[in-house]
């Protein structure tokens, strides 16, 4: 009954850092109702800058978040001007095929640059044991890294004047723009911070996992939020 228990546990701590990922595609997604189908080749590039920043510098996994926290959110930036801000207004058909053509480029890129070989990252941490079951410690850090992270999320939403600005513009952006929101910056920001929560998520993917990834596991993650993606298009467009 216990390794029941514990199995479910387990599901838990890992969904948390699952459930960051999903923070970042639902936040685009909710602020300006486009599809962004890069969401999981930012996730494989978060695990992508960990190997090589933890790799490059020989400092431990868990320290090249903020750096990929931060370059995830000008990467974001950089991505909204490209695909998303010629995109806005019009049927959310047309951001599906903006972003799945950037999607393209950079899946096409990385394995230009890395081709298929496959990368890891060794992580090692103490796990906790109870009874005859253990938790895994990169598990348990990573879930609470996540828990952190989305706490820090609602409070800057919720708290902060720029959060502010970001659920204004997703609850009606012409009266944001009458009241004097820059509403291009915040939608700019919205997308830098949705690239960095799948970037983070990315990065605590490959500490829980010792599954090996390359360039090309973009196409595979991004086939898990294609449907769901691509459905909510077609009802939009309705």
């Amino acid at each position: 009954m216990f390794g029941i228990i514990a199995s479910i546990i387990d599901g838990v701590l890992v969904g948390l850092v699952y459930g960051l990922a999903a923070m970042g595609l639902t936040l685009i997604w909710g602020v300006m109702d486009v599809i962004n189908l890069t969401h999981g080749t930012m996730i494989v590039a978060g695990m992508m800058a960990l190997y090589l920043i933890s790799g490059a510098f020989g400092i431990s996994p868990y320290f090249t978040l903020p750096p990929i926290l931060i370059g995830g959110f000008f990467v974001g930036v950089a991505l909204y001007w490209i695909a998303v801000h010629r995109m806005m207004g019009r049927p959310p058909l047309m951001s599906l095929l903006s972003t799945f053509s950037v999607n393209l480029v950079l899946v096409g890129l990385g394995t230009a640059v890395w081709g298929t070989a496959l990368f890891n990252v060794e992580v090692s941490l103490p796990g906790l044991t109870i009874d005859r079951y253990t938790f895994p410690g990169p598990h348990i850090l990573a879930a609470v890294l996540a828990a952190v992270i989305a706490a820090l999320l609602y409070l800057f939403l919720h708290y902060t004047r720029l959060g502010k600005a970001l659920r204004a513009v997703a609850n009606n952006r012409e009266a944001a723009e009458l009241v004097g929101i820059p509403t291009t910056r915040v939608l700019a920001i919205a997308v830098g911070c949705g690239v960095a929560l799948a970037g983070v998520s990315g990065m605590l993917i490959g500490t829980c996992f010792r599954s090996p990834f390359s360039p090309a596991t973009a196409i595979s993650s991004k086939a898990s939020s294609s449907p769901c993606s691509a459905a909510s298009a077609i009802r939009s467009a309705r």
